[in-house]
């Protein structure tokens, strides 16, 4: 599986450091608040728990799930939500933890849906973030690196369900996915 990685682009290191500045300004924000924190499943997973460890606000955590790749390498148009929540979210605070946001496509949907239960506000936090493949008008609030449009995984991210374990974040060699 190793060998299927290019190179190391995020390494454990740095990724320690970018979720412990994003909980930093997290907890600033929602200093003596209650916070709802959505992990959009399965990307963010591995970097949500990270995450989660970090915040002092007073925080409970829900999960969704939406589909948007298959096995390919391009965002389909349709979002399906697999799973839904299980927190009344009226007026709260809710914070979706993403993976990545590329198109914009799933951010924009669940952030619209979720607006539709009256939440005090909803911000999005999200790993990377790839300004060169978005399609929505949308921005996360909190964003750990801005990204150049390469297919990483690790770290939670997938190509095909695999290597969401490996505890870097890497290039995908293109002869795995082309």
């Amino acid at each position: 599986m190793n060998g299927d990685i290019e190179r190391i682009i995020y390494d454990e290191k740095s990724l320690a450091g970018v979720v412990e500045r994003l909980a930093g300004q997290i907890n600033a924000d929602y200093q003596g608040k209650e916070l709802v924190v959505i992990g959009i499943l399965k990307g963010s997973a591995v970097f949500l728990a990270d995450l989660f460890r970090k915040l002092e606000c007073s925080c409970t955590l829900d999960f969704m799930a939406a589909s948007r790749y298959g096995s390919g390498t391009v965002s389909k148009g349709k979002i399906n939500i697999t799973k839904d929540l299980t927190a009344d979210i009226r007026g709260k605070n809710v914070l979706i933890v993403e993976d990545i946001l590329d198109t914009g496509n799933t951010l924009s949907y669940l952030k619209e849906y979720l607006q539709g239960f009256d939440p005090e506000s909803v911000k999005i936090c999200v790993l990377f973030v790839k300004p060169s493949r978005r399609t929505k008008d949308i921005s996360a609030d909190y964003i750990g690196y801005t990204i150049d449009d390469l297919f990483l995984v690790g770290y939670g991210l997938d190509y095909d369900e695999k290597y969401r374990n490996l505890p870097y974040v890497g290039l995908l060699k293109s002869e795995i996915y082309q």
